[in-house]
């Protein structure tokens, strides 16, 4: 087995880095051939994977949080090669939401390796986004309102690990505000006051069960909408977020759909898997088994 094996050291405020030695003596331990790229810069592994010779590899590897699959499945979309090798994902970052359908984490990253080595590989979707003209790919989540607000403070407090998320939640409270919401769910238009939207591959959200019913290999996008909430109530339902009970809320509204459409007022920003890129209005298409992954075997 021959990988490009991207790893961004600065994952988990260093954490990653430290790992290397380990995860390489892993990998060549199991006879794998272990091609490695080091990450310089932000958006670094979008270069490497665009410009690669990916066809030459059986798999290609994240190593960090969700940040950096982030990075790594945009170059991957992008690259020009017919036939892509499988993607495979090494935990060792702060946020490890799009691989938590694996019950995996940071403290479990030699599974993560057995599961890579083994080959087992399972078709799964791709979200896409298009925001002023751009094109981009998420695996995990896309949000906006709160919930943005939220990433965004929560990258001020990665040291703290995914209870940053949970900090950040109770600063944007503080500051709680709403938006005008435009939504079209394959083609149905609907408007609300809302706190926040979020569109979700997989069922995770940091450590929060945003989206308990959402299967990454459905053909479908799951949306949460949280409508008007007053601080209160927020903190009532907050909570709920960590079991997926949230849902049952009558604040909370839940979809599922392959094309969506969003317009909001003011314009809010976007973060796509814990990143912040891109602003309102967006088009946000699911690609129905656009990429084979390193899994668990099935069945």
């Amino acid at each position: 087995m021959k990988l490009l094996y991207i790893h961004n050291p600065q994952a988990g405020h260093g954490h990653a880095d430290k790992m290397l030695p380990e995860i390489e003596s892993a990998f060549t331990s199991r006879g794998v051939d272990f091609h490695l790229q080091r990450t310089d810069y932000p958006e670094h592994a979008i270069s490497i994977l665009k410009e690669a010779d990916i066809a030459a590899y059986d798999g290609i590897i994240a190593a960090g949080g969700d940040g950096t699959l982030y990075e790594v499945l945009n170059g991957y979309m992008q690259n020009p090669a017919e036939k892509r090798p499988p993607l495979g994902v090494l935990p060792v970052g702060t946020g490890n939401a799009a691989v938590r359908d694996m019950n995996l984490d940071r403290d479990h990253w030699e599974k993560a390796v057995d599961i890579i080595v083994a080959g087992h590989t399972r078709k799964v979707d791709v979200g896409r986004f298009i925001t002023h003209g751009q094109t981009y790919y998420f695996m995990n989540i896309l949000g906006l309102g709160f919930v943005a607000d939220v990433t965004k403070t929560a990258g001020h407090l990665k040291i703290f690990g995914n209870i940053s998320y949970t900090l950040g939640v109770l600063y944007q409270t503080l500051r709680l505000s709403h938006l005008n919401l435009k939504i079209e769910i394959d083609g149905k238009q609907i408007e609300r006051n809302n706190l926040f939207v979020e569109v979700s591959n997989t069922r995770y959200t940091s450590n929060f069960l945003m989206a308990p019913q959402a299967e990454i290999d459905d053909g479908y996008l799951d949306i949460t909408l949280a409508n008007q909430l007053s601080r209160r109530r927020l903190l009532k339902v907050f909570p709920k977020v960590f079991t997926g009970e949230h849902i049952h809320e009558p604040e909370v509204e839940i979809f599922k759909a392959k094309s969506i459409k969003i317009e909001t007022d003011p314009v809010k920003v976007l973060a796509p898997d814990g990143e912040l890129l891109g602003t309102t209005p967006l088009q946000i298409d699911c690609i129905h088994h656009a990429v084979d992954m390193f899994w668990t075997k099935q069945g």
